[in-house]
Protein backbone atom coordinates (compact mmCIF):
# COMPACT_ATOMS: atom_id res chain seq x y z
CA UNK A 1 0.00 0.00 0.00
CA UNK A 2 1.04 3.35 -0.73
CA UNK A 3 1.06 6.70 1.43
CA UNK A 4 -0.08 9.20 -0.93
CA UNK A 5 -3.83 9.91 -1.43
CA UNK A 6 -4.71 9.70 -4.95
CA UNK A 7 -5.74 13.23 -5.19
CA UNK A 8 -3.88 16.42 -4.22
CA UNK A 9 -6.94 17.60 -2.04
CA UNK A 10 -5.50 19.19 1.29
CA UNK A 11 -7.77 18.84 4.70
CA UNK A 12 -7.75 21.27 7.20
CA UNK A 13 -7.27 18.27 10.06
CA UNK A 14 -7.53 19.17 14.25
CA UNK A 15 -5.31 15.91 15.61
CA UNK A 16 -5.71 14.75 18.86
CA UNK A 17 -3.23 12.70 20.95
CA UNK A 18 -0.48 13.30 18.68
CA UNK A 19 2.21 13.00 21.52
CA UNK A 20 1.38 8.81 21.40
CA UNK A 21 3.52 6.21 18.86
CA UNK A 22 0.41 5.76 16.68
CA UNK A 23 -0.32 10.06 16.70
CA UNK A 24 3.41 10.46 15.65
CA UNK A 25 3.11 8.79 12.96
CA UNK A 26 -0.50 9.63 12.03
CA UNK A 27 1.44 13.33 12.34
CA UNK A 28 3.85 12.32 10.26
CA UNK A 29 1.72 10.87 7.39
CA UNK A 30 -0.67 14.05 7.48
CA UNK A 31 2.18 16.14 7.13
CA UNK A 32 3.99 14.06 4.31
CA UNK A 33 0.24 14.15 1.89
CA UNK A 34 0.62 17.64 2.34
CA UNK A 35 -2.31 18.58 4.64
CA UNK A 36 -2.91 21.53 7.27
CA UNK A 37 -2.74 20.27 10.65
CA UNK A 38 -3.45 21.70 14.07
CA UNK A 39 -1.78 19.44 16.86
CA UNK A 40 -4.27 20.40 20.39
CA UNK A 41 -2.73 19.15 23.26
CA UNK A 42 -0.03 20.25 25.82
CA UNK A 43 2.91 19.42 24.51
CA UNK A 44 3.73 21.29 21.54
CA UNK A 45 4.99 19.41 18.35
CA UNK A 46 7.62 20.65 15.61
CA UNK A 47 6.23 20.62 12.24
CA UNK A 48 2.82 21.81 12.64
CA UNK A 49 0.66 24.38 14.31
CA UNK A 50 0.11 24.01 17.69
CA UNK A 51 -3.05 24.41 20.19
CA UNK A 52 -1.76 24.62 24.20
CA UNK A 53 -5.04 23.04 25.33
CA UNK A 54 -6.28 20.69 28.15
CA UNK A 55 -8.34 17.79 25.98
CA UNK A 56 -10.43 16.63 28.83
CA UNK A 57 -11.89 20.52 29.15
CA UNK A 58 -14.50 21.42 26.54
CA UNK A 59 -14.07 25.17 27.97
CA UNK A 60 -10.41 24.89 26.70
CA UNK A 61 -11.34 23.65 23.25
CA UNK A 62 -13.84 26.41 22.57
CA UNK A 63 -11.26 29.13 24.04
CA UNK A 64 -7.67 28.32 22.54
CA UNK A 65 -8.76 26.16 19.31
CA UNK A 66 -9.03 29.61 16.56
CA UNK A 67 -12.26 30.19 14.89
CA UNK A 68 -11.60 28.89 11.45
CA UNK A 69 -12.98 26.10 9.05
CA UNK A 70 -11.94 22.44 9.84
CA UNK A 71 -12.57 19.79 7.59
CA UNK A 72 -11.82 16.68 10.01
CA UNK A 73 -10.71 15.90 13.47
CA UNK A 74 -8.53 12.63 13.74
CA UNK A 75 -8.32 11.75 17.63
CA UNK A 76 -5.45 9.10 18.50
CA UNK A 77 -6.11 9.85 22.24
CA UNK A 78 -6.47 6.26 24.70
CA UNK A 79 -5.87 6.07 28.33
CA UNK A 80 -2.25 5.40 29.03
CA UNK A 81 -3.21 2.84 31.67
CA UNK A 82 -6.81 1.45 31.27
CA UNK A 83 -7.92 2.04 35.10
CA UNK A 84 -11.66 2.61 35.43
CA UNK A 85 -11.25 6.24 36.20
CA UNK A 86 -8.61 6.61 33.32
CA UNK A 87 -9.96 5.21 30.91
CA UNK A 88 -13.65 6.90 31.17
CA UNK A 89 -11.92 10.16 31.83
CA UNK A 90 -10.11 10.11 28.42
CA UNK A 91 -11.77 7.22 26.13
CA UNK A 92 -15.06 8.57 26.77
CA UNK A 93 -15.77 11.63 28.05
CA UNK A 94 -12.68 13.29 26.48
CA UNK A 95 -13.38 12.16 23.32
CA UNK A 96 -17.19 13.08 24.00
CA UNK A 97 -16.00 16.60 24.81
CA UNK A 98 -14.16 16.49 21.45
CA UNK A 99 -17.57 15.54 19.27
CA UNK A 100 -19.47 18.12 21.30
CA UNK A 101 -16.49 20.58 20.02
CA UNK A 102 -16.55 19.66 16.46
CA UNK A 103 -20.31 19.20 16.25
CA UNK A 104 -20.85 22.85 17.19
CA UNK A 105 -18.01 24.31 15.10
CA UNK A 106 -19.48 22.21 12.37
CA UNK A 107 -16.52 19.72 11.19
CA UNK A 108 -17.99 17.06 9.03
CA UNK A 109 -15.74 14.40 10.09
CA UNK A 110 -14.34 12.39 12.53
CA UNK A 111 -11.57 9.75 12.39
CA UNK A 112 -11.31 7.97 15.75
CA UNK A 113 -8.62 5.05 17.03
CA UNK A 114 -10.26 2.35 19.06
CA UNK A 115 -9.17 -0.66 19.46
CA UNK A 116 -10.31 -4.21 17.90
CA UNK A 117 -10.31 -5.59 21.80
CA UNK A 118 -13.67 -3.84 22.35
CA UNK A 119 -15.26 -6.60 20.73
CA UNK A 120 -15.39 -8.47 23.66
CA UNK A 121 -15.71 -5.84 26.60
CA UNK A 122 -14.71 -7.36 29.78
CA UNK A 123 -13.04 -4.42 30.98
CA UNK A 124 -12.85 -0.34 32.15
CA UNK A 125 -11.35 0.84 29.04
CA UNK A 126 -12.94 -1.50 26.70
CA UNK A 127 -17.02 -0.61 28.04
CA UNK A 128 -15.42 3.35 27.50
CA UNK A 129 -14.34 3.02 23.98
CA UNK A 130 -17.49 1.16 23.09
CA UNK A 131 -19.99 3.87 25.03
CA UNK A 132 -18.07 6.42 22.58
CA UNK A 133 -18.01 4.49 19.23
CA UNK A 134 -21.97 4.64 20.02
CA UNK A 135 -22.31 8.27 20.63
CA UNK A 136 -20.19 8.62 17.60
CA UNK A 137 -21.98 6.48 15.41
CA UNK A 138 -25.55 8.55 16.49
CA UNK A 139 -23.60 11.94 15.41
CA UNK A 140 -24.51 13.91 12.12
CA UNK A 141 -20.63 13.74 11.06
CA UNK A 142 -19.13 11.10 9.14
CA UNK A 143 -16.96 8.85 10.68
CA UNK A 144 -14.29 6.10 10.67
CA UNK A 145 -13.96 3.75 13.46
CA UNK A 146 -10.32 2.17 13.64
CA UNK A 147 -9.78 -0.64 15.10
CA UNK A 148 -6.58 -1.78 15.13
CA UNK A 149 -5.15 -5.40 15.59
CA UNK A 150 -1.85 -5.42 17.83
CA UNK A 151 0.97 -3.24 17.48
CA UNK A 152 4.14 -4.17 17.30
CA UNK A 153 5.14 -1.93 20.33
CA UNK A 154 2.85 -4.53 21.89
CA UNK A 155 4.83 -7.51 20.77
CA UNK A 156 7.99 -6.26 21.79
CA UNK A 157 8.24 -6.67 25.73
CA UNK A 158 9.91 -9.36 25.88
CA UNK A 159 12.91 -9.14 23.03
CA UNK A 160 15.20 -7.71 25.39
CA UNK A 161 15.03 -9.67 28.03
CA UNK A 162 15.18 -13.08 25.24
CA UNK A 163 18.55 -11.14 24.17
CA UNK A 164 19.59 -11.15 28.23
CA UNK A 165 19.28 -15.34 27.80
CA UNK A 166 15.96 -15.69 29.47
CA UNK A 167 13.21 -17.14 28.33
CA UNK A 168 10.12 -16.07 26.22
CA UNK A 169 7.03 -16.18 28.48
CA UNK A 170 3.93 -18.01 26.63
CA UNK A 171 0.55 -18.99 28.29
CA UNK A 172 -0.33 -23.07 27.99
CA UNK A 173 0.91 -24.26 25.15
CA UNK A 174 2.07 -21.10 23.27
CA UNK A 175 -1.08 -20.86 20.23
CA UNK A 176 -3.88 -19.58 22.81
CA UNK A 177 -3.53 -16.24 20.98
CA UNK A 178 -2.97 -14.79 17.59
CA UNK A 179 -2.92 -11.57 16.16
CA UNK A 180 -2.20 -9.56 12.55
CA UNK A 181 0.53 -6.87 14.06
CA UNK A 182 0.34 -3.50 12.52
CA UNK A 183 3.51 -1.21 12.52
CA UNK A 184 2.81 2.52 13.55
CA UNK A 185 3.64 3.74 9.95
CA UNK A 186 1.03 1.29 8.28
CA UNK A 187 -1.70 2.24 10.61
CA UNK A 188 -1.20 5.79 10.24
CA UNK A 189 -1.72 5.71 5.96
CA UNK A 190 -4.67 3.51 7.05
CA UNK A 191 -6.40 6.23 9.53
CA UNK A 192 -5.33 9.00 6.91
CA UNK A 193 -6.91 7.08 4.11
CA UNK A 194 -9.69 7.39 5.77
CA UNK A 195 -10.00 11.25 5.13
CA UNK A 196 -10.34 10.70 1.42
CA UNK A 197 -11.32 7.12 0.83
CA UNK A 198 -15.81 7.05 0.70
CA UNK A 199 -15.71 3.11 1.26
CA UNK A 200 -13.29 3.46 4.57
CA UNK A 201 -16.45 6.20 6.42
CA UNK A 202 -19.21 5.65 8.10
CA UNK A 203 -17.76 2.25 9.01
CA UNK A 204 -15.97 0.37 12.15
CA UNK A 205 -12.66 -0.99 10.49
CA UNK A 206 -11.00 -3.89 12.25
CA UNK A 207 -8.02 -3.96 10.65
CA UNK A 208 -4.21 -6.10 10.92
CA UNK A 209 -0.80 -5.91 9.21
CA UNK A 210 0.43 -8.03 6.39
CA UNK A 211 -1.11 -12.05 7.29
CA UNK A 212 -0.76 -14.32 7.91
CA UNK A 213 -1.84 -14.71 11.96
CA UNK A 214 0.62 -14.83 14.16
CA UNK A 215 1.04 -16.90 17.53
CA UNK A 216 3.42 -16.18 20.29
CA UNK A 217 5.17 -19.36 19.80
CA UNK A 218 5.35 -17.63 16.07
CA UNK A 219 7.23 -14.92 17.38
CA UNK A 220 9.20 -16.72 18.89
CA UNK A 221 10.32 -18.52 15.57
CA UNK A 222 10.97 -14.92 14.22
CA UNK A 223 13.31 -14.13 17.09
CA UNK A 224 15.23 -17.36 16.66
CA UNK A 225 16.06 -16.39 12.43
CA UNK A 226 16.71 -12.99 13.45
CA UNK A 227 18.99 -13.48 16.50
CA UNK A 228 20.22 -17.05 14.47
CA UNK A 229 20.03 -19.04 17.86
CA UNK A 230 17.17 -21.33 19.63
CA UNK A 231 15.05 -19.30 21.87
CA UNK A 232 13.88 -20.77 24.81
CA UNK A 233 10.61 -21.07 25.88
CA UNK A 234 8.39 -21.17 29.53
CA UNK A 235 5.00 -21.84 30.11
CA UNK A 236 3.06 -19.87 32.52
CA UNK A 237 0.12 -20.90 33.62
CA UNK A 238 -3.24 -18.57 33.44
CA UNK A 239 -4.01 -19.72 36.51
CA UNK A 240 -1.00 -17.71 38.13
CA UNK A 241 -2.15 -14.40 36.83
CA UNK A 242 -6.13 -15.25 38.01
CA UNK A 243 -4.21 -16.20 41.63
CA UNK A 244 -3.05 -12.88 41.72
CA UNK A 245 -6.22 -10.83 40.34
CA UNK A 246 -7.91 -12.56 43.43
CA UNK A 247 -5.51 -11.21 46.00
CA UNK A 248 -5.42 -8.11 44.35
CA UNK A 249 -9.21 -7.32 44.29
CA UNK A 250 -9.67 -8.50 47.77
CA UNK A 251 -6.91 -5.77 48.81
CA UNK A 252 -8.87 -3.73 46.53
CA UNK A 253 -11.90 -3.84 48.93
CA UNK A 254 -9.75 -1.24 51.27
CA UNK A 255 -7.37 0.08 48.66
CA UNK A 256 -7.63 2.31 45.88
CA UNK A 257 -4.11 1.40 44.79
CA UNK A 258 -4.71 -1.97 44.77
CA UNK A 259 -7.72 -1.76 42.94
CA UNK A 260 -5.94 -0.20 39.89
CA UNK A 261 -3.04 -3.22 40.16
CA UNK A 262 -5.94 -5.82 39.75
CA UNK A 263 -7.51 -4.02 36.36
CA UNK A 264 -3.97 -3.93 35.56
CA UNK A 265 -3.55 -7.64 35.91
CA UNK A 266 -6.88 -8.10 34.24
CA UNK A 267 -5.95 -6.24 30.99
CA UNK A 268 -2.60 -8.76 31.22
CA UNK A 269 -4.95 -11.58 31.39
CA UNK A 270 -7.24 -10.37 28.60
CA UNK A 271 -4.61 -10.19 26.35
CA UNK A 272 -2.97 -13.26 27.13
CA UNK A 273 -5.63 -15.14 26.32
CA UNK A 274 -7.59 -13.34 23.64
CA UNK A 275 -6.85 -13.24 20.62
CA UNK A 276 -6.37 -9.28 18.75
CA UNK A 277 -8.63 -10.89 15.34
CA UNK A 278 -12.29 -10.29 14.34
CA UNK A 279 -14.59 -12.68 16.42
CA UNK A 280 -17.49 -14.18 15.01
CA UNK A 281 -19.97 -14.21 17.65
CA UNK A 282 -21.97 -17.23 16.42
CA UNK A 283 -19.90 -19.24 15.59
CA UNK A 284 -17.38 -18.33 18.92
CA UNK A 285 -14.50 -17.82 18.00
CA UNK A 286 -11.73 -15.56 16.51
CA UNK A 287 -11.54 -15.37 12.59
CA UNK A 288 -8.09 -14.48 10.81
CA UNK A 289 -9.97 -14.53 6.95
CA UNK A 290 -11.80 -12.28 8.60
CA UNK A 291 -9.22 -9.74 9.67
CA UNK A 292 -8.80 -7.11 6.80
CA UNK A 293 -5.03 -6.54 6.28
CA UNK A 294 -3.27 -3.15 5.41
CA UNK A 295 0.39 -1.83 4.63
CA UNK A 296 3.56 -4.34 4.07
CA UNK A 297 5.80 -3.82 7.39
CA UNK A 298 5.93 -6.90 9.17
CA UNK A 299 6.81 -7.69 13.02
CA UNK A 300 10.10 -10.04 11.85
CA UNK A 301 11.53 -6.83 10.38
CA UNK A 302 10.75 -5.06 13.26
CA UNK A 303 12.38 -7.35 15.59
CA UNK A 304 15.68 -7.39 13.44
CA UNK A 305 15.66 -3.76 13.10
CA UNK A 306 15.57 -3.94 17.05
CA UNK A 307 18.13 -6.09 17.69
CA UNK A 308 20.43 -4.33 15.01
CA UNK A 309 19.98 -1.01 16.86
CA UNK A 310 18.30 0.93 13.75
CA UNK A 311 14.92 1.25 15.57
CA UNK A 312 13.92 1.81 19.51
CA UNK A 313 10.57 1.38 20.93
CA UNK A 314 9.02 2.85 24.04
CA UNK A 315 7.08 0.37 25.62
CA UNK A 316 5.29 2.54 28.04
CA UNK A 317 2.01 1.17 29.21
CA UNK A 318 2.47 -1.84 25.96
CA UNK A 319 4.51 -4.47 27.82
CA UNK A 320 2.99 -7.84 27.84
CA UNK A 321 5.33 -9.09 29.89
Amino acid sequence: MTTGTPHSVSRSVLLFGATGTIGRAVLAELLVQGHDVTVVGRTPIEGAWFVAADVTKLDDLNHYIPVRPYDAVISCLASRTGVPSDAWAIDHDAHQGILTFAKARGIGQFVLLSAICVQRPKLAFQKAKLKFEARLKESVLRYSIVRPTAYFKSLSGQVARVRAGKPFLVFREGKLTACKPISDRDLAAYMVRCLWDDELQNQVLPIGGPGPAITPLDQVAMLENVLGEPVKVRRVPIAMISAIIGLLSFAGLVSGRARDKAELAKIGRYYATESMLVYDAKAGRYDADATLETGSDTLQQHYADLVAGRTTVDLGEHAMF
